[in-house]
């Protein structure tokens, strides 16, 4: 293992002395906050007495059914500016038996990057201030630091070359840390795959405070970190990333179709057709946005002309002309594709949210595909009161191409797509009965999706799926598995086993964390 890093050295050293001078028969919350303040700056912290506390904790939320006042908060948010101040927050929590939660873009389904469903002291370190994306065209890689936004990695390499681009997920605003370690998909992923698939190299400090790269780690944890789930292995402060070619020029579509127009058998078509076309070509699917309609959206790496003609043979259904395609750069077509026609390339820049709507998400993953009088169904569902939506994208091509094995995100071949269930509701009330339709609408769903088990994507996080349960100050491996193996299917044992190797006492962890397997268990 590498050694602490030298940055860290002369605040480190205070740390030591001050700390285990003399050890406490009992955590502090005081004792660990002074910690803190003798090796990071007072500007940097947080506590909950501080002015500026609130604000800094609600910078990063996009979800306010997460902010009631009976939401159990941190003792303190952390801001680090450099990696010392991790490695710091690290130690001082090790001693004095303050767990630390990492956020990185906020957008954790469940909140659990800054909140604890039950009582807990814990600390927040937030990445906001690492955000570097420090490009290498000649080379065709970037180091791009997990607070950075994925609006803010696009942007850089564009910035860099107009031929490059990063296949990782649609919305600008979700961070880096958080979206690499569930997997990370996006309109590029049959052409290039998850955003873990191309990820070169990382560094990430670990339960002992050290400073890792990919070498020092191990074979096993970078494995476990490229899809694995946040803040189960330690905290990943960058990661180095293959950058892959665009043509100068992509094209988009946008096209609406409503049951009137024959949604329902265009889009039962769609589940055949979307996974097999080339995989320069993605279409994906929203319904529900607006009721009883069919929203078809694509990417397609090449010309209009070569995409109608595509189309023409492979999907006619859909009855796609010139006057819904749009030439564009790439980099154009992300702004395009999340916030509409309007959006400037400058506005995937933009970090801030609204708190208007509370939301409740969930996943599924499709193999078989759904006969046209289940969709017939789905769309009553979809046309209830309090309803939700359905967004659906195609697999096949090269996310599908890899074994299960290569990385912790298992849902690779056989599957034809992925749902994400989303509702939302005004902040201002509780959503009781938008939740109520999301849960009988995944029940719904269970004989038509797959099975044994039913899988579901980790970065649509849900704690209905299961949550962890502690047995003498570690988490159980056998509760763990009821959510383990949906998200990760037989990887998650494996996972469980580099969670042992790298923190066996099960420091970093949270309602949906990987639980240590160690030997003899």
């Amino acid at each position: 293992m590498a050694a602490i890093s030298r940055s860290l050295a002369p605040a480190l050293f205070f740390i030591v002395l001050f700390c285990f001078a003399s050890v406490p028969s009992l955590a502090s919350s005081d004792g660990f906050l002074q910690c803190l303040s003798s090796a990071i700056p007072k500007q940097l912290l947080y506590t909950q007495s501080s002015p500026s506390f609130t604000t800094v904790l609600v910078s990063s939320t996009w979800n306010p059914k997460l902010l009631t006042p009976s939401t159990v908060r941190p003792l303190v948010i952390v801001t680090p500016s450099s990696a010392s101040h991790v490695q710091a927050t690290v130690v001082c929590g090790r001693h004095h038996d303050v767990r630390i939660r990492v956020r990185s873009g906020g957008h954790d389904f469940e909140g659990l990057s800054y909140r604890s469903v039950r009582p807990e002291v814990f600390a927040v370190v937030d990445l906001n201030k690492m955000r570097s994306v420090r490009v290498n065209r000649n080379a065709a890689t970037a180091w791009v630091d997990s607070g950075a936004t994925l609006g803010e990695l696009y942007y850089a390499v564009s910035k860099a070359s107009k031929r490059l681009a990063f296949p990782a997920g649609l919305c600008p605003t979700v961070g880096v840390g958080g979206h690499f370690s569930g997997g990370g998909f996006g309109m590029l992923l049959r052409k290039y795959g998850l955003a873990i698939d191309n990820v070169l190299d990382a560094t990430l400090v670990d339960a002992e405070g050290r400073l890792l790269d990919k070498k020092a780690m191990g074979r096993d944890v970078f494995w476990a970190i490229r899809g694995g789930g946040g803040e189960s292995f330690g905290i990943v402060l960058s990661w180095k990333v293959k950058l892959v070619p665009v043509p100068p020029k992509v094209t988009v579509f946008s096209v609406s179709k409503s049951i009137d127009e024959g949604a329902i058998d265009i889009l039962t078509k769609w589940q055949q057709v979307a996974p097999s076309l080339p995989e320069d070509m993605f279409i994906r699917v929203q319904v529900g946005v607006q009721k009883q309609v069919a929203e078809f959206q694509s990417l397609y790496l090449g010309t209009s002309g070569a995409l109608l003609q595509l189309m023409e043979r492979r999907f006619p259904e859909l009855g796609l002309n010139q006057t819904h395609c749009k030439e564009m750069a790439w980099i154009q077509s992300v702004p395009y594709s999340y916030l509409g026609s309007a959006a400037t390339v400058e506005d995937i820049l933009n970090r801030t949210y609204s708190l208007d709507y509370s939301n409740k998400g969930t996943s599924d993953y499709v193999r078989e595909a759904i006969t046209k009088d289940v969709w017939v169904k789905i769309f009553g569902w979809l046309a209830k009161q309090d309803a939700g939506i359905m967004v659906m994208d195609p697999y096949g091509g090269k996310i599908s191409s890899s074994p299960e094995s290569a990385t912790p995100f298992p849902h690779r071949g056989g599957v034809l797509y992925n749902i994400q269930y989303l509702n939302f509701w005004p902040a201002a009330t509780n959503g009781a009965s938008h939740v109520k339709w999301l849960k009988d609408f995944y029940a719904f769903m269970g004989p038509h999706v797959s099975k044994n088990p039913r899988e579901a994507y980790v970065n649509y996080r849900d704690l209905d799926l299961g949550e962890n349960v502690v047995v003498g100050n570690i988490t159980s491996y056998k509760a763990a598995k009821v959510w383990g193996e949906k998200y990760y299917k037989s990887n998650f044992k494996r996972l469980a086993i580099a969670k042992g190797k790298v923190d066996p006492h099960d420091y970093f962890r949270n309602e949906q964390s990987i639980p240590p397997l160690v030997a003899g268990q």
